[in-house]
Formats: C-alpha cells, sequence, structure tokens
C-alpha cells in the first residue's frame, strides 16, 4: 500500500514538472513569435507619431533610407509644350530664398534629395549646418548639433541671410530637411502681399502666443521686413534666445516686433502647409482625437480630402523615397486631356472660369469656338 502511494505521489510530481516545464517553453515561445510580430509592424510603419509637437519622431530616424540621388528634369522635354509663363513670370516677381536646417550627418541622407528636388526653384538655396561643408556646400554656423540646438541655428542662419543676401530676394523661407516645398504655390501666395509688409507665414499654431505661431517641421517664410525686424530684436535684446523650441521662441519674438502671423488658407479655406506626409492628413482616423494635432491648429482642422488645399505649399516629414514621390506627382503626372487646373484668381463664374483656361495660350481651340 505504502509503496503504491509513492508511485502516485511521484507521477502526479512528474505530471507537475512536465506541465510547469511545457507551459514555460509555450510562454517562451509565444513571447518570441509576438517580439517577431510587433518588430515586423514597426518596419512597415516607419512614421510613428508621438504625442508631443516639439518631440522627436521616428520619421526623424528616415529609416527609409535612399542610396543615391536621382534626376527629376532628364524628361523635361516632355513638358515643352506646357505652358510655364504665369509660374516663370512669379519667379521673377516674388524672388524667395531659401535656407535649408540640415547637419553634417544628415546631407547624404535628407539634404542632397531636397537639393535634387524642390530647392531648385528657389531663387536662391543654402544649406545651413552646424559646419562647414564647402564641397556640398553648406554654411557653418558655428553651433553643436541636437534639437536644442534648432533656435540657435534659427538665428545664426537669419541673421547671416540677412548679411551676406538681403538684397536678393524678398522673401525668406526656413525649412527642415525634411520637408518638401512647392515654391510656385508659395510664390502665388505671396504675390498678394508686399514683402515690405511686417508678416510672416506658415502653419499657424494657436497655444502660447496670441496671434499664434508658424509650426517650424511645415516651414515658415519672413517677408523683407520681418526679417529685419528679426535680426534687429537681437541687437536691442527685444528678443533673446529664451528657449530651445525654435518655432515657438521665433513666434513670441515675431509677436514682440509687430510682425504679423498671417493666414496662409487658400481662397477656398483650405490649410497649404502641413506639418506631416499627405496621407496623414488625408486619410481619415490616421491622427487619433486625443493627438496634440487637433488642439493647436489656429483655424479649425479637417481631415480626410478637404484637409488641403489644391494650391499646398509644404509636407513634413518626407523622407528620402517620398521626396520623389512627390517630386514626381506634383511636376511630372498629368492627366491626358487637361490644359489647365483652375485658377482661384480667375472669375467667379466657373463656366465662364473653364472657358478662360481652354482658351488661353490656344489660338486653335479659341478660332474653332468662335465659329460654334
Amino acid at each position: 500500500m505504502y509503496y503504491l502511494q509513492e508511485m502516485a505521489s511521484s507521477k502526479s510530481l512528474m505530471n507537475l514538472l512536465t506541465f510547469t516545464f511545457g507551459s514555460a517553453i509555450g510562454f517562451f515561445v509565444c513571447y518570441l513569435l509576438f517580439s517577431i510580430i510587433l518588430e515586423e509592424q514597426v518596419k512597415i510603419q516607419p512614421h510613428i507619431l508621438h504625442n508631443d509637437p516639439h518631440g522627436q519622431h521616428s520619421a526623424d530616424m528616415d529609416n527609409n533610407q535612399l542610396q543615391g540621388q536621382m534626376n527629376f528634369n532628364a524628361d523635361s522635354g516632355q513638358h515643352k509644350d506646357e505652358n510655364k509663363n504665369i509660374a516663370e513670370g512669379l519667379y521673377q516677381k516674388v524672388k524667395i530664398l531659401c535656407w535649408v536646417m540640415t547637419g553634417p550627418q544628415n546631407l547624404e541622407k535628407k539634404a542632397k534629395h531636397v537639393k535634387a528636388t524642390w530647392a531648385q526653384r528657389c531663387n536662391k538655396i543654402l544649406f545651413m549646418s552646424s559646419e562647414e561643408n564647402k564641397d556640398f556646400p553648406t554654411v557653418g554656423l558655428e553651433t553643436k548639433e541636437g534639437r536644442d540646438q534648432l533656435y540657435w541655428k534659427t538665428i545664426k542662419a537669419f541673421q547671416y541671410v540677412h548679411d551676406h543676401y538681403f538684397d536678393d530676394a524678398d522673401w525668406f523661407m526656413k525649412a527642415d530637411d525634411d520637408t518638401y516645398v512647392i515654391l510656385d504655390n508659395l510664390r502665388w501666395l505671396l504675390s498678394k502681399y508686399s514683402p515690405e509688409q511686417p508678416i510672416y507665414f506658415g502653419r499657424r499654431f494657436k497655444p502660447y502666443v496670441k496671434q499664434g505661431y508658424m509650426s517650424g517641421g511645415a516651414g515658415y517664410v519672413l517677408s523683407k521686413e520681418a526679417l529685419k525686424r528679426f535680426v534687429a530684436a537681437f541687437k536691442t535684446n527685444k528678443c533673446s534666445h529664451s528657449s530651445s523650441i525654435e518655432d515657438l521662441a521665433l513666434g513670441k519674438c515675431m509677436e514682440i516686433i509687430n510682425v504679423e502671423a498671417g493666414d496662409s488658407r487658400d481662397t477656398s479655406g483650405r490649410e497649404t502647409f502641413h506639418p506631416f506626409i499627405p496621407e496623414h492628413h488625408l486619410i481619415r482616423g490616421y491622427l487619433p482625437k486625443t493627438f496634440w494635432y487637433w488642439n493647436y491648429n489656429y483655424y479649425p482642422a479637417v481631415e480626410g480630402p478637404g484637409c488641403c488645399s489644391d494650391l499646398a505649399v509644404s509636407f513634413h516629414y518626407v523622407d528620402s523615397v517620398t521626396m520623389y514621390h512627390l517630386e514626381y506627382l506634383i511636376y511630372h503626372l498629368r492627366p491626358y486631356g487637361y490644359l489647365y487646373r483652375y485658377n482661384p484668381d480667375s472669375a467667379k463664374n466657373p463656366e465662364e472660369q473653364s472657358k478662360n483656361e481652354a482658351l488661353e495660350g490656344n489660338e486653335k481651340l479659341k478660332q474653332k469656338i468662335s465659329e460654334n
């Protein structure tokens, strides 16, 4: 009897050990599987947004890096018959100096792709870094690198532009090396204003500054008068390096020196400067309602197709591959049969507007319509 009890006890102990060991193995295997799945999800979702407007986003890491750069002007012959008279006229009339915030570590990963795409449409382009690079080239601002240095770099960059290129442009655009800018649309926006007016434009946020301030990532543009006042303010101590948060600190300074925070929306009230890539704005539900973005916009934010103007000026967190995607979609892709897109400055009557656009620069079509 005692022997049987011992056998039963040993068997129970063995079953318990087997169960415990099996559970441990099962748990470990599940842990490995979940780790692999989560790691793959992170890889295929490079644009993770953190709930901090001034924090570092995953796109800052530029996981989607592109080796080498491409010449997107190689097929310019396909567009030789395109009427660019208005855009070319604005290029001469509304002169924009662009300066791009970058660093030694980003010249190959990001800045060179800016240089190969939208930067070519600036009247003057400068790349601002903590140190000089004569080959790229970059302007050395003699600062340190890091997010806490952004406002120092901004102050010094605008001072450099003021001292060396003040008479070469009417407007002065600051952009990051992961921002894509459509200069032709920016010129249309700025053509309504005088560069002698103390004003600046960008994506207008509302917290902390009475008149609002412009998002740093979406880029912002200062008039000639605004640049003059900004640089002078640091000489007279009206403004100082009060914070490392670049866009907010600059916005506070602009309010102090009576530079107006302009309304950059188009004639339909849609936003033109965008702090994220297109899909984050265009896809409903992409940005959760708890996300900081919804509380920061100066004007009511819209999600979905109504988010963005057809004359959009900028998008932010654009990696090197998406930089070329946008370049192709904006400047190369053409739907067959459309002579011109809408002109927001034309006649209010849609039928008359369409007729005028079709007639402009097309004498054969004009003659055919007159005969009918």
